[in-house]
């Protein structure tokens, strides 16, 4: 009795997850979103690592050049965090049944 009370339970809450991947646009949405700010992230990433590599390139100063390395160091930071965050909630998301992670593909490749 628990057992089919369960299956009866639960098919609503099953049927939700279909209507929201068929009929809302949101998924589509939010992978275009991510997809998106990836690129403009690891963008960002090549102007910066560029960019000091450059002032590295002309600075004599010791102290210039390590706060160049530790700019250099957090923008890389940023960009694995960038990259690892859309995976990790696929992954996890559909680990604890959010409806929203069994519709959307956030792996940036």
């Amino acid at each position: 009795m628990i057992i089919f009370g369960l299956v009866v339970l639960t098919q609503p809450v099953a049927a939700q997850d279909g209507v929201i991947c068929s009929t809302s646009k949101l998924p589509q949405m939010l992978e275009g979103f991510f997809q998106l700010t990836t690129a403009l992230g690891l963008i960002g990433l090549i102007v910066v690592w560029q960019g000091d590599s450059l002032f590295q390139m002309f600075t004599t100063n010791h102290e210039q050049k390590a706060k160049l390395k530790e700019h250099m160091r957090a923008a890389l930071k940023s960009a694995v965090t960038l990259l690892v965050l859309g995976p990790l909630y696929t992954v996890a998301g559909s680990l604890m049944g959010l409806p929203l992670a069994e519709c959307v593909d956030l792996a940036p490749w």
